[in-house]
């Protein structure tokens, strides 16, 4: 748990401190998953355990009823339940990643193998094919058909040529169409396999989910071609580089990327049919040149962003978890352009707030460096990461 004292407010032009429409229920969370808190309210020592998480980064329902998969991430573990838990603690029904729910460490302090993970981060499950983002490890593990079992060894390797192999680029200095470093982000949409790889500053997609170990990619974005690794492709910053890719969503045709890096949302109004295709506009910068955070102001706005890592579709929305400014900012769909405002607000007061909870203790509203989001029916899944805890937080209605 972070806990901070808020710095001297500067004031901001009314407009831009203005309260955000609610985009999830404002009581809050309805279940959280992980945190613990002693009877003086501080968090207890964060102990491996069926209920405890320790920085998770990613979590996904499958569907609304489950199951739900949580990357928990320190403890270099996949925790499942079976459905979607309905109180507050309620603990992980198995595991994958290490022998027990009481034991961590990376690569469960063995060999890498087809159900080890090391920092795992982005997961995707989609009509019974689960993806892990298993990031140290420079690989993406796939089940085809959802675990039923603790430590269910995974069907695919992508990154790697094997299961038992964990370097970056697998042990090369330059990038190729099947290698990975780093790589923390994963969605399926579609049919299609996309990871966010964020150490050789790219996007792969895969038309299809792969079957086979080490298949290449089909599709490289960020770069313009499969060798490349460089930030921004080489360049000064535009509409083609990036510099620290995370979370990917696809909705109706639109590919929309968190270069968090840069500090913005790369936005492509069609689905890329080229390497290197340019987005067709950002979020969180003025243009595509820009890249500092919250647009060189220490304060947010509804329209800047702070290193904005998971991104989510709730109904005609797009989520944003806005990381470093501890917030989820919310925009229409229907009208995403260059440089747009959000239209809802959710972790923080208003729009000009950046405090880890509020510059407070966590609540069942408040944000600590949130990382993961996902939806699924009316329920958003957050992986709060800076509160060691997972939220399942109703859409506002």
């Amino acid at each position: 748990m972070h806990v901070s004292l808020s710095p001297k407010r500067k004031v901001l032009p009314s407009n831009d401190a203005l309260s955000g429409p609610a985009v999830l229920e404002t009581s809050g969370a309805r279940v959280i998953l992980g945190q613990k808190a002693a009877a003086d309210g501080l968090a207890d020592p964060i102990r491996p355990a069926a209920d405890s998480l320790f920085g998770p980064r990613g979590a996904t329902l499958s569907d609304p009823h489950g199951p739900l998969f949580v990357c928990d991430t320190g403890h270099h573990r996949l925790l499942i339940w079976n459905s979607a838990p309905a109180r507050d603690g309620t603990p992980a029904d198995f595991i994958i990643g290490q022998p027990d729910f009481e034991s961590e460490g990376r690569n469960a302090k063995s060999d890498v193998g087809a159900a080890s993970l090391n920092v795992p981060t982005g997961v995707a499950a989609v009509d019974g094919i689960l993806a892990v983002a298993d990031a140290w490890n420079h690989r993406v593990l796939i089940w085809h058909g959802y675990p039923t079992h603790s430590n269910q060894p995974a069907d695919v390797v992508l990154g790697q040529a094997d299961f038992n192999s964990g370097h970056a680029n697998r042990g090369s200095q330059s990038a190729s169409a099947n290698s990975l470093n780093w790589c923390y982000g994963v969605v399926i949409e579609n049919g299609a396999l996309y990871v966010a790889d964020t150490g050789n500053r790219r996007v792969l997609k895969w038309n299809s989910v792969p079957a086979a170990n080490g298949t290449p990619a089909d599709l490289v974005l960020g770069e313009n071609d499969f060798v490349t690794r460089d930030e921004n492709a080489g360049r000064s910053p535009d509409a083609t580089g990036m510099r620290w890719p995370h979370g990917i969503v696809v909705h109706n045709h639109r590919l929309m990327v968190a270069d968090a890096g840069n500090n913005r949302i790369m936005v492509w109004d069609q689905i890329p049919t080229a390497n290197g295709e340019p987005c067709t506009f950002v979020l969180g910068q003025r243009d595509c040149s820009g890249v500092d955070h919250n647009q060189v102001a220490y304060y947010p706005t509804p329209a800047s962003l702070n290193m904005p890592y998971g991104l989510a579709v709730l109904k005609n929305r797009l989520i944003a978890a806005d990381t470093a400014n501890c917030r989820l900012v919310a925009y229409d769909l229907d009208a995403l352009a260059m440089n747009a405002r959000a239209c809802g607000l959710a972790g923080q007061q208003t729009f000009q707030d950046k405090g880890e909870n509020g510059w407070g203790l966590p609540g069942r509203g408040t944000l600590c460096w949130p990382y993961g989001v996902a939806a699924s029916g009316t329920t958003v899944v957050v992986a709060d990461s800076g509160n060691n805890r997972v939220l399942l937080w109703e859409g506002a209605p």
